[in-house]
C-alpha cells in the first residue's frame, strides 16, 4: 500500500492523535480537525522528511473545508498509528 494511502487510512480509521504542538497550531490558524482530515484525504505528500532519528516524516498538503492550502506534518508511529505533528496555512510560519 502507498504510503499516502496508509496515512488517508488511519484517518478513516480514527487512528490518529494530534499532538499538543498541533493542535495549538490548528487554533492559532482557525483550523479544526476537520480541516485536518479533509487536507489529508484530498492533498498529496509535498516532501518527504527523512532526517530525523524518531522516523519519516511526510508533508502532506491539501485544502482546508473552506479551501485554504494548508500542510499537515506526519508520522506513522511504530504502534502503527498516524501522529500529527504540526499543522498550519501555507505561508503560516509554524
Amino acid at each position: 500500500m502507498r504510503t499516502l494511502q496508509r496515512i488517508r487510512q488511519r484517518v478513516l480509521d480514527r487512528r490518529y492523535f494530534l499532538s499538543q504542538h498541533g493542535e495549538d497550531e490548528m487554533f492559532a490558524d482557525n483550523l479544526e480537525r476537520a480541516d485536518v482530515e479533509h487536507a489529508i484525504l484530498q492533498g498529496q505528500i509535498d516532501k518527504k522528511l527523512s532526517r530525523d532519528a524518531r522516523g519519516t516524516r511526510y508533508r502532506v498538503v491539501g485544502p482546508a473545508l473552506d479551501g485554504r492550502p494548508m500542510a499537515v506534518i506526519c508520522r506513522v508511529h511504530e504502534t502503527g498509528d498516524l501522529i500529527i505533528i504540526t499543522v498550519y496555512t501555507k505561508g503560516s510560519p509554524t
